[in-house]
């Protein structure tokens, strides 16, 4: 508590900012501060912990081992700051809130359009900030407090994150009927030798199609890499291409008659889809009902 008394509270928050943004004058901008006031505020900081905190380096400002060391505790302390001032309870009806959620085009296509229908019904206050990463860069953005929720697949989780089972999905391949057989679908072999279609955020990444070849010592050669699942089934039609997704996101296949989806001749395991947060927001109030309200849009038939 003494050291409490040394330091105006503020300060902390103005040197969250700065840790996060790297950038007076980003930090100022994050603030709604003048960059003259938040300077001075850094000379402050500095100060206090005899320390430059932020400095030069190949041209850009970096974060100095002192300052790396205050980033996570400094989190945990305002994000318990946060809880304790937060009102204990959370009415939808009336409350004003914005929350920041990732997740892909797949997901969105599956679960935004009932979830906006639900908030516009039950809770017209609450908006959301949507936005779309790589499992790995969601995943640091919980930790650093960038996100209020995401949602992908997270084989491994950090320890202050924890995750709940929203569905699961199954694999099917979609090609033109042109190059497949009348009836059927084709050969470990002749799947193999095709050229495929990798949906993933970076053209590198080893996803769940994968690591099943890898089990079985064998690889598959990517022919097309994009991140944006709206535009897989689309590029098919006339191609030798074959496309390997979960289940619910081809969508109803009469919208393409040319293409016909058949059973991967691979065992490739059902993948739980999920919503991941951290564990700081793990009792509040308006944080579990929008956990809630996800789970329940992201139910079939919804």
């Amino acid at each position: 508590m003494d050291e409490l008394r040394k330091i105006d509270l503020n300060l902390l928050l103005t040197l969250h900012a700065l840790l996060s943004e790297k950038h007076v004058t980003r930090a100022a901008l994050r603030l709604h501060r003048s960059q003259p006031a938040v300077s001075h505020a850094l000379a402050q900081l500095r100060a206090h912990f005899d320390d430059p905190l932020l400095i030069r380096q190949h041209g850009q400002m970096a974060l100095t081992a002192r300052a790396q060391s205050l980033a996570k505790p400094l989190q945990d302390a305002l994000g318990s700051l946060n809880g304790l001032l937060a009102a204990p309870q959370f009415d939808p009806a009336h409350a004003q809130r914005r929350f920041r959620l990732s997740l892909s085009d797949y997901s969105s296509r599956i679960i935004l359009p009932p979830l906006v229908r639900h908030l516009r019904h039950v809770a017209p206050g609450v908006d959301l900030a949507i936005s779309q990463a790589s499992r790995e860069t969601m995943l640091a953005q919980l930790l650093d407090g960038e996100l209020d929720l995401a949602l992908g697949i997270f084989p491994e989780l950090p320890a202050d994150i924890t995750a709940q089972t929203l569905f699961e999905d199954s694999f099917i391949s979609v090609a033109d009927r042109q190059v497949l057989p009348a009836k059927g679908g084709l050969s470990l072999e002749d799947w193999l030798t095709r050229p495929h279609v990798l949906m993933a955020m970076h053209p590198d990444a080893h996803d769940e199609i994968e690591r099943a070849l890898a089990a079985q010592g064998l690889r598959r050669h990517i022919a097309l890499a994009l991140p944006h699942w709206s535009a897989a089934v689309e590029v098919l039609a006339g191609t030798d291409l074959i496309l390997t997704v979960a289940r619910r996101a081809v969508g109803p296949m009469g919208q393409h008659p040319s293409l016909r989806p058949f059973t991967p001749p691979l065992a490739i395991p059902a993948l739980a889809y999920q919503q991941a947060w951290h564990a700081r927001k793990g009792s509040d109030p308006g944080h579990r009902w929008l956990r809630e309200a996800v789970w329940a849009c992201s139910q079939p038939g919804q």
